[in-house]
């Protein structure tokens, strides 16, 4: 696959179809497979309550990556944040750029809406993730613990 061929596209409600198989795709590689309609009806909501924005990497016809952000603020700058949430690309097209195609985009949004920048995590494991944030320039927190609550596990 040719980077050249590449496009970044914002996605609305007619990508569906392209962004929900990268998307289930997604959930398998994290291991938190989901349902077609379960999947579907998160990423409908999201779009229907104008909750994130989402990029498609295109080659051509066929959505071979994807990028979703999630818009929050931060009380100690005073100012906008974006939340990157989620990054995928096929298989088939990895190690072509379009990773780094997809988190430029991203920086883009966050310039284009005067943010103070983007914030991410990713599993311990992903290093090869890891290794292209820092080769991007974004760097380990190092002065914040993330703490995690999980609702469903939690007893008066």
């Amino acid at each position: 696959m040719q980077i050249s061929d590449l496009q970044i596209i914002k996605a609305t409600m007619s990508n569906m179809e392209a962004l929900l198989a990268l998307f289930l795709s997604y959930l398998d590689f994290y291991k938190r497979p989901a349902g077609t309609a379960e999947a579907e009806a998160f990423l409908r909501g999201r779009f229907e309550a104008d909750e994130s924005v989402v990029f498609l990497a295109m080659a051509g016809a066929e959505a071979v990556g994807f990028v979703q952000l999630y818009p929050t603020f931060s009380s100690l700058s005073l100012r906008r944040l974006w939340i990157l949430s989620d990054l995928y690309v096929a298989e088939s097209a990895r190690r072509c750029g379009i990773a780094k195609a997809l988190i430029r985009r991203a920086q883009e949004l966050a310039l284009e809406t005067h943010a103070e920048g983007l914030t991410l995590e990713t599993a311990v494991s992903n290093t090869a993730a890891q290794r292209l944030y820092e080769q991007l320039g974004w760097r380990r927190d190092e002065d914040f613990f993330r703490y995690y609550l999980q609702l469903n596990q939690v007893r008066d």
